[in-house]
């Protein structure tokens, strides 16, 4: 980009210096032509072919460690699938929510799994495109812990808007510890834990969520430990009791965009007992 930089900047000297000789007499129309063909064709050409050059080392594969942890991100509409794979280990399902160890190479593989989407995280790492039927490569460093803000920065739909999520740098101790933890069931005990979950399944629910030792689908997001998670929506929502109530019952209307059904045939006692369950899968 420097190089480029360079190049524009004499090529704008050089126009510069010709325009300033031309004023002291008429340009003929063979100095005319010369003009045309340097400015152009000649000066753009170098430009481009030396913004590809420069550019062409950042395009090639990029060399990850063997024992450097893989992160699957794959845009839906309108959320964030997120699948943890470390090296030797059993995958780990998430969502609209990324984690990542301080002071250690994450590479992300980047999808997309409808349309468009775009990965940003303006505090972490730069944006990169999300491309149905390709894998894109981004790798993060975090340098210290905390929580960063993400969005998706590509037009998807109507509710684009409503498509962020969070990563959240840990310590690498606590980073493992957290990991160790998500490869097992959420621990979920006494009364609401057995009504919460048998609800669950009679609603139709494990249909499309993934609740781990429960079912296993895929369609919706992951919402095994969903109790950890601050908010509702892809970001977009405090997780409270009682918007997660009003999720369940009257998703389309608690995020616009949302392809889960409303289910107006459901009681509120019964959404709040799902809910209190799912609140304590953590």
């Amino acid at each position: 980009m420097v190089l480029g930089a360079v190049v524009i900047a004499g090529a704008l000297g050089a126009l510069m210096v010709v325009a300033q000789r031309s004023r002291e007499g008429a340009i003929t129309h063979r100095q005319g032509m010369r003009l045309v063909l340097w400015a152009g064709g000649v000066v753009p050409t170098v430009v481009l072919l030396t913004l590809l050059i420069s550019t062409l080392p950042a395009m090639r594969p990029i060399a990850v460690k063997p024992d450097d942890l893989r992160i699957t991100v794959t845009g839906e509409q309108f959320w964030w699938r997120v699948r943890y794979q470390p090296a030797g280990q059993p995958a780990v399902g998430d969502a609209n929510e990324l984690r990542v160890p301080v002071g250690r190479d994450v590479e992300l593989l980047l999808e997309a799994g409808d349309v468009l989407h775009s990965f940003w995280v303006p505090g972490l790492a730069g944006k990169l495109d999300m491309v149905p039927g390709r894998t894109n490569r981004l790798v993060v460093h975090a340098t210290r812990a905390g929580r960063f803000r993400g969005q998706c920065a590509e037009f998807c739909g109507l509710s684009h808007a409503l498509m962020a999520f969070d990563v959240v740098a840990m310590e690498p101790a606590a980073f493992d510890a957290w990991l160790a933890a998500r490869r097992t069931p959420a621990p979920v005990g006494g009364d609401v834990g057995g009504e919460g979950a048998r609800l669950f399944a009679a609603n139709g629910c494990g249909g499309c969520h993934r609740v781990a030792g429960l079912s296993d689908a895929t369609i919706g997001p992951d919402l095994t430990h969903l109790g950890s998670r601050p908010s509702l929506g892809a970001g977009m929502q405090k997780r409270t009791h009682a918007n997660l109530v009003r999720f369940i019952r009257e998703a389309p209307t608690a995020k616009p965009g949302a392809r889960m059904p409303a289910y107006p045939q459901m009681t509120n006692e019964d959404a709040a007992t799902i809910a209190r369950w799912l609140e304590q899968s953590k």
